[in-house]
């Protein structure tokens, strides 16, 4: 049986990839872990902060579990990409958010941003199936 597409040699990435990417993912896991569980413990910052955002205080336990279950499906191997696109979707709705409260655009819209390059640049470092999908190669 032939293949149409040439596969890409499977190499196993190298240990300084591999820590850049569990680096970078782990930053997303427990800047987002934090903000969830932060979320169920209302404090009177996360409060003020929600509130300065336009949400209700009823708002932040639905706020903080979307957030904890897309960042427990990124934080598992099997199911990373899923968490990945959830993630995603979350940070757009933060950059919405920012962008109607007119706040700074690096500090505040933008930060989403970064935090969704630093999880899928760690599955792009770590996960070779993924990179194969994004080429479009088997």
């Amino acid at each position: 049986m032939t293949t149409l597409h040439a596969t890409l040699p499977t190499t196993a990435p190298s240990k300084g990839r591999i820590w850049t990417a569990r680096i970078m993912g782990g930053l997303v896991i427990l800047f987002m872990f934090a903000d969830s569980i932060f979320k169920f413990i209302p404090n009177e910052e996360a409060i003020k902060g929600t509130t300065e955002l336009g949400f209700q205080l009823h708002h932040l336990p639905i706020l903080g579990t979307l957030g904890l279950i897309s960042v427990l499906l990124y934080a598992l191997p099997r199911t990373e990409i899923l968490g990945a696109i959830l993630l995603t979707g979350y940070f757009g709705g933060a950059i919405a958010t920012h962008v109607r409260m007119d706040n700074p655009l690096f500090s505040h819209v933008l930060f989403p941003v970064y935090l969704a390059i630093l999880a899928w640049g760690s599955l792009w470092l770590k996960n070779e199936r993924f990179r194969k999908l994004i080429l479009g190669k088997e």
